[in-house]
């Protein structure tokens, strides 16, 4: 069994979490939520990122954005400050690659290692264990790890160098956020025009149109449960750092672009923590049109 850290316990981390304890490991815990790292049972919480980092051989953390990321590992009281030489630290969190590779390079410098591994699979995949990780770093170091990986999720892709993983992850997004964007429209223009909703998504589920994620997200919406499992604001800023990241790679992203504004006029009407299925409320406002089952 191992020493190993975990930082960001929200929908994602704290099943994450969960699940290494549950392996039988010691884990050293750490949120930015108050309360959260005594809720799991088993843990060993921690006052700061730091004193997780001197109790821990591998240090996974799943937080929100590039700048928490990099706050916690290399700001004050972050992982950087007490992390031994030859320490792992694995970021599951979905961030800039280019900024994610300069956080690499500086703990490079004392001594300590660094993977970046995004994670997809939503709620349901972290609180069942069959998350996809896409991981980016040296080789050696992901196979020294994969055994943890495995606690947490089912299908692993090593991606290559540092960055990789995170570049895949994006490029990934990039198709389920314009994807999203093609479903409401297509909804809410069938129902103005008098489709039933549950006639069109039978239609869709036995058509070339046909997608996992459509089956999935398409009852929600007829149920007008947004409950959320992958919040509006946070694919808004991954569709954001898929831009930025295009935009490095000169690679040009109209779509992605309109997409992430749709995504951004949907958080201005007030839905941003609800579920992605939710931002279909922003052409339903529009149109005059509710997509209800």
């Amino acid at each position: 069994m191992a020493n190993l850290g975990f930082l960001g316990l929200g929908i994602m981390g704290g099943p994450m979490a969960q699940h290494l304890i549950d392996a039988g490991h010691t884990v050293a815990l750490w949120s930015y939520s108050a309360g959260k790292a005594e809720k799991l049972t088993g843990g060993k919480p921690k006052a700061t990122p730091a004193e997780v980092a001197a109790a821990s051989d591998i240090i996974f953390l799943c937080v929100g954005d590039t700048a928490m990321s990099r706050e916690v590992i290399l700001g004050k009281d972050g992982l950087i400050e007490q992390a031994k030489p030859g320490t792992i630290i694995v970021d599951c969190s979905t961030v800039s690659p280019s900024e994610s590779k300069r956080i690499g390079e500086a703990l490079a410098a004392k001594g300590i290692e660094f993977l970046d591994a995004p994670c997809t699979g939503s709620k349901a995949g972290a609180e069942n264990g069959k998350l996809t990780f896409m991981i980016g770093g040296k080789k050696e170091i992901f196979d020294k790890v994969e055994p943890f990986f495995k606690n947490m999720g089912e299908l692993l892709y090593y991606c290559g160098a540092a960055g990789m993983g995170l570049s895949a992850k994006l490029s990934q997004n990039m198709i389920l956020g314009s994807l999203l964007q093609a479903f409401n429209e297509s909804m809410v223009l069938a129902v103005k025009s008098g489709v039933d909703p549950n006639q069109m998504l039978d239609i869709l589920n036995n058509s070339a149109a046909k997608s996992t994620f459509i089956s999935v997200k398409a009852p929600m919406v007829f149920k007008r449960n947004f409950s959320t499992n992958f919040s509006v604001k946070w694919l808004e800023k991954d569709m954001q750092l898929m831009l930025d990241h295009a935009g490095e790679q000169n690679v040009p992203a109209p779509i992605t672009a309109l997409s992430a504004q749709m995504l951004r006029a949907a958080i201005a009407k007030g839905y941003g923590e609800d579920d992605i299925c939710g931002s279909i409320r922003l052409l339903e406002d529009l149109t005059g049109t509710t997509v209800k089952g």
